[in-house]
C-alpha cells in the first residue's frame, strides 16, 4: 500500500473503531484513536504476518500492552481478515470474543491477553527472548501507553530486554499525555521517556508527530545497533475527532447518537446500520 492508501486506511479504521464503541455503549475511544497510525504502520507495512495462517510460528508478534485500546486492535484484525467484520458489533457483549481487553484464547490474531498495565510489555519481552534463543527471525512489537510507564514492572522488563540484548524487540510508547485521571504530568510525571529508555540500554527514536505515518514508518525502519528499540510517538488522544482531541474525558466512555454522527461526519464515514445490537453468539 502506498502512503495515500495507508492514510485512507487510518480514516476507515477510526470509523470502524467509533462504531464498535457506540454499539457496545462503552469502551476507550481516546487511546484507541491516538494509536491508529502506529497500528497501520505495523499491520499494513512492517510486520511479517499472514491472516490465513494465524499460528505460523515464524510470524512476527504484536502485544497491545495498553489493552484497554482493544477496539482499534479489533478493527485492524477484522480488516485484515482474521475474523468476520460483522463481529465488531459484538464488542463487550456477553459471550463475544471481543472483550474489553484482548483475550488470546478467544480471538484469532491476538498474540497475548492483556489489560493489567505493564504486564503486556513483560510478556513481549519474554516472547522476544524465546525467539532470540531459537534464532527464528521473529520480531516482537509492543505498544504501551505513557501512563502505563508508571508501573514498575515496565522497567523490570526494560532491564531484562537490555540485559539479553533483545534486538528483536520494539517497544512503542503512545505518548498522548493523558490517562484516566488527568494528564500524566499531574498524576505521576513520566518524562523524559526517551532518556529513561536510553538509560535502560535501548536505542531510542523520538517521533515528534506520532500521528504522521511517514514519521512512524521511518522510526520502525531505523537501525537497532544490537539493542532493543524504543519509539516514543508523541500522539494526540482522540486524534481525528475535533471534540475528542486532547480531552481527558474521552479516555473511557461511549458516544451518544449526536456525538457519533458528528464524529463520523468529520471522518467521512457511515454510522453502523443497526444500533447497539444484542449479541447473537
Amino acid at each position: 500500500m502506498n502512503i495515500v492508501s495507508l492514510k485512507e486506511k487510518c480514516n476507515q479504521l477510526r470509523v470502524d473503531t467509533l462504531n464498535e464503541i457506540y454499539e457496545a455503549g462503552s469502551g476507550h475511544p481516546g487511546g484507541s484513536l491516538s494509536m491508529v497510525e502506529i497500528m497501520v504502520s505495523l499491520y499494513y507495512y512492517k510486520m511479517n504476518i499472514n491472516p490465513g495462517n494465524p499460528k505460523d510460528p515464524f510470524r512476527d508478534r504484536f502485544v497491545l500492552s495498553k489493552g484497554h485500546a482493544a477496539p482499534i486492535l479489533y478493527a485492524v484484525l477484522a480488516d485484515k481478515g482474521y475474523f468476520d467484520k460483522k463481529m465488531l458489533k459484538t464488542l463487550r457483549k456477553l459471550h463475544s470474543p471481543l472483550q474489553g481487553h484482548p483475550d488470546k484464547k478467544k480471538l484469532s490474531g491476538v498474540d497475548a491477553s492483556t489489560g493489567s498495565l505493564g504486564q503486556g510489555v513483560s510478556v513481549a519481552t519474554g516472547m522476544a527472548l524465546g525467539a532470540k534463543t531459537l534464532n527464528n527471525g521473529v520480531h516482537v512489537y509492543a505498544v504501551l501507553g505513557d501512563g502505563e510507564l508508571q508501573e514498575g514492572i515496565v522497567w523490570e522488563a526494560a532491564m531484562a530486554a537490555s540485559h539479553y540484548k533483545l534486538d528483536n524487540l520494539t517497544v512503542i510508547v503512545d505518548n498522548n499525555g493523558l490517562q484516566i485521571d488527568g494528564s500524566c504530568e499531574q498524576v505521576m510525571g513520566v518524562d523524559d521517556i526517551g532518556r529513561k529508555y536510553e538509560s535502560f540500554g535501548f536505542t531510542v527514536y523520538d517521533v515528534a508527530d506520532g500521528n504522521d505515518l511517514e514519521q512512524i514508518i521511518e522510526a520502525l525502519d531505523a537501525p537497532f545497533h544490537g539493542k532493543p528499540k524504543c519509539i516514543v510517538a508523541h500522539t494526540i488522544k482522540g486524534k481525528g475527532v475535533s471534540f475528542m482531541e486532547n480531552v481527558v474525558g474521552w479516555h473511557g466512555k461511549s458516544l451518544n447518537d449526536e456525538e457519533l454522527e458528528k464524529a463520523l461526519t468529520e471522518l467521512g464515514g457511515a454510522k453502523a446500520p443497526e444500533s447497539r445490537l444484542k449479541c447473537q453468539i
